[in-house]
């Protein structure tokens, strides 16, 4: 299990093109990935599940990558968050 640490920037918190952008780039890993919000998680590889986070500007969130590809896959998480929320 890899787990990263990463906060919100874009000023409009989560909102429907970031989360979609963000779950495409996951579809192609084995891996599952989870984002935390204090004691909730929620699977960041379905929309409405990530959506249902309401992150906002400022939140710092542990997203935890579990699986056989869970390496790389934790690299393009980072990324899809640096770029799209």
């Amino acid at each position: 299990m890899i787990e990263v640490q990463l906060t919100v920037k874009d000023p409009k918190g989560i909102h429907a093109r970031p989360a979609g952008k963000i779950v495409a780039a996951l579809q192609d890993y084995e891996s599952f990935v989870t984002v935390w919000k204090g004691e909730q998680s929620y699977d960041v590889k379905k929309l409405l599940s990530f959506m249902g986070s309401e992150l906002k500007f400022g939140d710092t969130v542990v997203v935890r990558v579990e699986g056989k590809d869970e390496a790389e896959c934790a690299e393009t998480v980072k990324k899809a968050f640096e770029e799209n929320l």
